[in-house]
């Protein structure tokens, strides 16, 4: 009975998608079937990245191919480069002759670790033989999460639990069209999702697994090694599901740029020190001219009074006074439901301290380290930064050596886990002194002449969420350093969720009357303008 109903229903049920898809193109805007937008123009890849020894366009379709001649090592993926969806419907036809595939959703890409066109998380799994089509596999993450005809939940332990049946896997099979072109829906709302192919429900997945699961992330299409096979993909389609639910707000709709919002503190050691809106205005101005995927909006004087400041933030950076005075100590309530949903965050010079109690432990999680009082020291010199770790943040950074309040022997996670050192130094013995005093002397400093320190680092959250610590900062004429200004500027790119550029954010040596500009105190009298233009000169010329 099963079998006759699945011949009859499939072909309507198919037809009937393909219809709506068909009239979705001519409907008028708002129509219901015009929120999908199309992420393939069935001519090229634009917008799509992938190794172009196996990735082409054909026929409207795109193309995955491997031969005997020309095989993949290991599993390659095709990038969509244009979001990171977080709840989403996904509709695309696809068709395969021999092999495995997949379609991608909601993950990620360590290619330091792992190669290019390598991606990990959620995949809709797609074989020739119809055994794994329709499941969800965890790639690079947790083995098959669901099978085909299940209805699972995955609990804090990493696995699936069956908790229902959407019918038996074989008969489920019956819907899928061999060597021909089949429909894949994919729907993801929340941490519900779910998998039908021509209209039948295959999977039906509640991910409740909060240190392994992932609210937004890339989507990409598979090319399995093995032996030659091929996977055409044509019709993509996706609509963002809205309004987002509060877990998931940070998602951002196709082509929507990543926002970053900076806070930047009150007014506070005079002109040209910790100037922290002309610093965020700089940064948040050189992101939004050169980096195209973001959009940068400053909060000056502390933190903001708009109770919607904070609404699809990809990031958050604070460049303010800290200890006692932090300004986020009154709102860790309203930032740790934004770490937890995979908000990045930067802290940049004094704002790395906070005090230990309390907020030292969620600093600890959030950003991988702080200053913790009669532990860390903030002393001025010199940093000479030789070598940079294989780090995205240190793309485009060349050694340079520059004055500043260089805080160190921050308190890190313990073993350094999941933080990666960005800028190492050895300071001068003079810095280590005698005495014993919350911000400039204690004897495990001293204990450590002549060992290297570190004063900027990044971490990854288990959540997805990144996060960066910066202990320069004090002299605001610093970010005329090409190194120095590179290194935050691809730090806060990072942290948003977006890939620096190969060679770092590349910008021009920002002029004195840029500099000079947004500054919280007028310019004194005796201002040496030249003096500074000359260390500009000298700093950048060193390069």
């Amino acid at each position: 009975m099963t079998s006759r109903w699945m011949r009859r229903v499939v072909p309507f049920c198919a037809g009937l998608v393909a219809a709506v898809a068909m009239l979705g193109r001519g409907q008028p805007a708002g129509a219901a079937a015009d929120e999908f937008q199309p992420i393939f123009d069935g001519k090229t890849l634009e917008g799509w990245d992938g190794n172009p020894e196996f990735w082409r366009v054909e026929d409207g379709a795109i193309v995955g191919q491997t031969t005997k001649e020309k095989p993949t090592k290991g599993n390659t993926f095709l990038i969509w480069r244009k979001g990171q969806p977080g709840d989403f419907e996904l509709t695309l036809d696809y068709k395969i002759e021999g092999g495995n595939s997949g379609i991608q959703y909601r993950s990620r890409e360590e290619p330091e670790k792992w190669g290019k066109w390598v991606i990990g998380g959620y995949q809709a799994d797609i074989d020739a033989s119809n055994t794994f089509t329709g499941i969800l596999y965890g790639e690079r993450d947790r083995g098959i999460l669901c099978g085909r005809g299940q209805k699972v939940v995955i609990g804090a332990d990493h696995k699936p639990k069956e908790v229902g049946r959407l019918g038996d896997a074989a008969e489920l099979a019956k819907a899928i069209r061999n060597n021909d072109w089949n429909r894949y829906r994919i729907v993801a709302r929340g941490f519900h999702f779910t998998h039908e192919i021509n209209g039948v429900l295959m999977a039906d997945i509640t991910d409740e697994d909060r240190e392994a699961r992932k609210s937004s992330g890339l989507l990409a299409l598979q090319l399995h090694a093995g032996p030659p096979m091929k996977i055409q993909f044509r019709n993509i389609r996706l609509k963002i599901l809205g309004p987002q639910t509060a877990e998931h707000k940070r998602a951002a709709p196709v082509g929507a740029k990543k926002k970053v919002v900076f806070v930047a503190g009150a007014k506070s050691h005079g002109y040209a020190s910790h100037a922290h809106y002309a610093g965020c205005k700089l940064l948040a101005d050189l992101l939004n001219q050169h980096v195209a995927g973001i959009q940068c909006v400053v909060y000056r004087d502390g933190w903001p009074k708009d109770p919607n400041a904070f609404d699809g933030a990809a990031a958050i950076v604070i460049y303010s006074d800290g200890g006692g005075g932090h300004p986020m100590l009154p709102h860790l309530d309203q930032i740790e439901p934004l770490m937890r949903k995979g908000v990045g965050l930067a802290l940049l010079h004094y704002a790395v301290e906070v005090p230990k109690e309390g907020a030292g432990k969620k600093v600890l999680e959030w950003v991988g380290g702080y200053f913790e009082t009669y532990w860390s020291v903030n002393p001025f010199w010199k940093a000479e930064f030789k070598t940079f770790p294989n780090h995205p943040i240190t793309r485009g950074v060349k050694p340079f050596a520059i004055d500043d309040e260089w805080y160190y022997h921050m308190r890190f996670r313990e073993n350094l886990e999941g933080v990666t050192p960005i800028l190492t130094a050895v300071p001068p013995d003079s810095t280590r002194r005698e005495g014993n005093d919350p911000h400039g002397a204690n004897p495990t400093v001293r204990a450590r002449k002549g060992m290297p320190e570190h004063v900027a680092w990044a971490c990854e959250r288990p959540d997805g969420g990144r996060g960066f610590g910066f202990t320069g900062g004090h002299t605001h004429w610093n970010w005329a350093c090409d190194g120095f200004r590179t290194v935050v500027l691809n730090a806060i790119v990072w942290v948003a969720g977006l890939d620096v550029p190969k060679g770092g954010v590349v910008t021009k040596t920002p002029t004195m009357e840029e500099l000079e500009a947004n500054q919280d105190y007028d310019q004194p009298k005796n201002f040496n303008r030249k003096h500074w233009q000359e260390l500009i000169r000298q700093w950048n010329a060193a390069k």
